[in-house]
């Protein structure tokens, strides 16, 4: 699959429209598009301006995964998830990362619902004492991967633990990648960097199928 070509592109399916998403999944998740940068504001301006996601700019087919819902801000709003608008957050990191790249446009997600937790090892925690919990959770994340219409997507976790259950989860059925979680202390530069060498990887793969 070309991870450039949106899943819409196939005029021979059908799929399910980014309204449709917006109803079902705005909950919850979002896609990697922001307002851009401007050099001449701070770092974290307009990352609640959810105006630039259209069905246009949008990629079914790279899932940026977190671990859970907790603390990403305001998700009354659909599509809020990944663009909080408090002075705290650091998923500016991502939108310096993913801008004039391949994963922007990308599907944002966290692979556990449900559960509200900030500390991320009380959350690994829990999963490890109610193992069924985890496996719910990988069944909908599926059936929501389904229904946005991905087609042999590419998964790119943000930190250990979500990547820890993506891979004993899913690691034989998808391309499974990791990238520092954006609120540990790594710069956005850095971040960037580790973006663009799983770029590469992914270009190794395609050319060598």
């Amino acid at each position: 699959v070309d991870v450039l070509t949106t899943s819409s592109d196939n005029p021979q399916k059908s799929y399910k429209t980014l309204d449709d998403i917006r109803l079902k999944y705005g909950h919850v998740c979002s896609w990697a598009i922001w307002k851009k940068i401007d050099p001449k504001q701070k770092a974290k301006f307009g990352m609640d301006d959810l105006s630039f996601i259209n069905n246009e700019s949008i990629n079914r087919n790279i899932i940026l995964v977190g671990l859970n819902i907790s603390g990403k801000g305001n998700l009354e709003k659909p599509f809020s998830n990944f663009h909080p608008d408090y002075s705290t957050a650091h998923d500016y990191k991502i939108r310096y990362a993913l801008e004039n790249t391949i994963f922007w446009g990308s599907y944002m997600t966290d692979v556990i619902k449900d559960y509200e937790e900030v500390i991320s090892n009380k959350v690994m925690k829990y999963l490890n004492n109610n193992p069924n919990f985890e496996k719910e959770n990988i069944i909908s994340f599926e059936k929501e991967l389904k229904y946005i219409g991905a087609n042999k997507p590419i998964i790119i976790s943000f930190g250990n633990d979500s990547y820890k259950i993506l891979k004993r989860n899913l690691g034989e059925k998808y391309q499974i990648y990791k990238v520092s979680h954006y609120s540990s202390c790594i710069t956005k530069e850095d971040l960037r960097h580790q973006f663009q060498v799983i770029n590469e990887q992914i270009n190794n793969i395609s050319h060598s199928d």
